[in-house]
């Protein structure tokens, strides 16, 4: 974590930067809001510690920037104490929390802690956007339908899902896929990744501690199994966790219980389990670096993702929704993907999957020159396919289309977007491919 203390007085900001430092926290200082928003503009912060009042660009100033032109970094105020209704009035315009002089460093400490817990929630919790879900699995080749076939009978239940498939499969978007059909929907859908977490912290980030637990816990902290609550857990990287936090895992998901570190009462948990791995789970089993119960516990219904190349027939459809994305965020329209650049897409076996897919497709945009990307606008270094996979290409290409129209009812302009064509390009390869458009074509929007 890194915070900015901008503050007029030396002595301040030292003692703050000081301390802070102590509990392992990076500090930078600024001596004025000027000084402050230029760094501010250069470098990203976790949280910013801001005086109200201070030369030439006061407090609420460099708070009003922040909220309106800035990053949007969370402010911590400090005021003096006759300043207090200047505090409450930085608040309502959006300072995240305020603290009166003197203060004890602490103190503020507790209130950048709580910070940072939120923002953790905030980027663990899924967005509205998110939440939609479904169309998010994007596909119509076998393995997809497949896929889609078993989320609509398990969705509904309770049991624990075990998702595998290689990095960049698209894993989680199956999980957020369950929760968003489940029962508990409207709940909160946090997700964990359990390689992503220094090995130490695991179990307070997982089940959460009581205040003086350990060096640093000054304050009392929900685990992501208390913020699951009524929701959806997703453990990803489930490989990963070392050997006796398993035990300590296992034995939550057997007593729907869980104890803070630190703490002696037992906490009750209704959170639904999903994990993920992209090992060869039987294998670890065997190998005895994990465990054999808490597999069975997590293998209660196992959904397999294929890698793309075992799909290559979804590669138009996923290039298509990518290419809606990137005109939507990046300020130019690119209308279509030429059939040369699909069929270098479908020549590409995809060891990075669908992530790497979506990242081809972002350098492409960047030199794509409207109204259409070209097969020389994307950079695959490699051809690692002589032929386009299962079928040729243009048998995929009216596939494409045809699953297009059929979920668009006949609508030639949504199916176009979908596919990221133009509506007259679809209309040409409609009839290129003798399509017969049974379903009418309903009124364009």
């Amino acid at each position: 974590m890194k915070i900015l203390v901008v503050d007029d007085e030396r002595h301040i900001r030292d003692s703050i930067k000081k301390y802070l430092e102590l509990e392992g926290i990076e500090v930078r200082c600024a001596e004025n809001g000027l000084s402050g928003r230029r760094m501010l503009e250069e470098e990203v912060f976790s949280a910013c510690v801001v005086d109200l009042r201070m030369p030439g660009m006061n407090g609420l100033e460099l708070l009003k920037w922040l909220r309106t032109e800035g990053p949007g970094t969370p402010a911590i105020m400090i005021s003096a104490y006759g300043e207090v209704a200047d505090a409450v009035d930085a608040m309502k315009h959006g300072a995240h929390d305020y603290i009166v002089k003197p203060f004890d460093p602490e103190e503020l400490l507790i209130r950048l802690r709580k910070v940072f817990a939120e923002q953790r929630l905030r980027s663990s919790m899924e967005s509205e956007e998110a939440r939609e879900t479904g169309d998010d699995l994007i596909g119509e080749s076998a393995g997809m339908r497949s896929i889609k076939d078993l989320i609509g009978r398990i969705a509904g239940t309770p049991s624990t899902v075990l998702v595998t498939g290689e990095s960049g499969s698209g894993k989680e978007i199956v999980a957020r896929a369950i929760h968003a059909r489940s029962t508990v929907s409207d709940g909160p859908f946090i997700a964990v990744n359990i390689g992503g977490v220094p090995e130490t912290l695991v179990e307070s980030e997982l089940f959460g501690h009581e205040k003086g637990a350990f060096t640093g816990a000054v304050s009392r902290k929900s685990g992501m199994f208390e913020l699951a609550s009524s929701g959806t857990l997703f453990l990803d990287e489930i490989g990963e966790m070392a050997l006796h936090l398993q035990v300590k895992l296992l034995r939550v998901i057997q007593e729907k219980r869980v104890a803070r570190l630190g703490g002696t009462g037992l906490i009750p948990i209704n959170a639904r389990i999903i994990s993920a791995t992209n090992k060869d789970i039987e294998k670890e089993v065997a190998a005895g670096r994990f465990r054999e119960d808490l597999f069975y516990r997590l293998n209660v219904v196992r959904v397999e993702v294929p890698p793309l190349r075992e799909r290559l027939e979804d590669v138009p459809l996923l290039a298509g929704r990518f290419l809606q994305k990137l005109n939507r965020t990046m300020g130019k329209t690119v209308q279509s993907i030429s059939p040369d650049a699909l069929q270098k897409l479908m020549r590409y076996d995809f060891p990075g999957n669908v992530r790497e897919l979506e990242n081809i497709m972002e350098r492409a945009f960047i030199f794509a020159e409207p109204p259409g990307m070209k097969a020389g606008d994307i950079d695959i270094q490699e051809t690692r396919r002589s032929s386009p996979g299962p079928g040729t290409l243009k048998d995929m290409e009216k596939q494409a289309v045809l699953t297009a129209l059929r979920r668009w009812d006949g609508n030639r302009t949504r199916a176009a977007e979908e596919l990221g064509i133009t509506r007259r390009t679809i209309i040409n390869k409609i009839r290129e491919y003798g399509i017969d458009t049974a379903t009418p074509d309903s009124p364009d929007t």
